[in-house]
């Protein structure tokens, strides 16, 4: 039987490379994410003159928050793909950010909350800064929205911590 258990470790361990697939569409996704990027600043450089401070500061926004998104899936991917798959050699990279391969999974959901808070925050201040475009029902929902973002992301911390706290005796 202890044939049969390693055989089966082993393609249950080598089944983490079923991930990678999933990393690789985000790197695609942080390309469509750079399209985007360009046609907001294409826009917003085009209309620069023209545009009124309010105007302004949502381009600003927009490019704001398309950069914490792309952050966003650069943490994602690289942490994910240490934590889950496999572990990088940065040997021969000489500018590697020192926090790569020292973000753990608990780490890697608090970031990913963090910044899902940011860009909720953000799309808040953007309609705040358009108010007259949108109802009083909507501007409520993406209040209320955006609190379940921010409770949900200090429960998830508070829960760490006791998890950690517990862990710890």
């Amino acid at each position: 039987m202890g044939g049969l258990e390693r055989a089966f470790e082993r393609v249950l361990f080598a089944s983490r490379w079923l991930l990678a697939p999933f990393y690789a569409a985000l790197g695609i996704g942080l390309v469509v994410l750079l399209v985007k990027l360009l046609q907001e600043l294409g826009h917003f450089i085009l209309h620069a003159i023209e545009s009124n401070e309010s105007q302004t500061i949502l381009g600003v926004l927009t490019l704001v928050d398309l950069s914490f998104t792309a952050s966003l899936l650069i943490i994602v991917m690289f942490s994910g793909y240490e934590n889950f798959v496999s572990k990088f050699d940065h040997t021969d990279h000489k500018d590697w950010p020192e926090w790569m391969g020292t973000i753990d999974f608990t780490g890697l959901k608090l970031k990913l909350m963090s910044s899902i808070v940011a860009i909720s925050a953000i799309q808040l201040l953007k309609s705040f800064m358009d108010v007259k475009a949108y109802t009083d029902r909507e501007l409520g929902w993406l209040v209320g929205i955006h609190m379940v973002f921010v409770v949900s992301g200090i429960l998830m911390a508070l829960t760490d911590r006791v998890a950690a706290g517990h862990h710890d005796k």
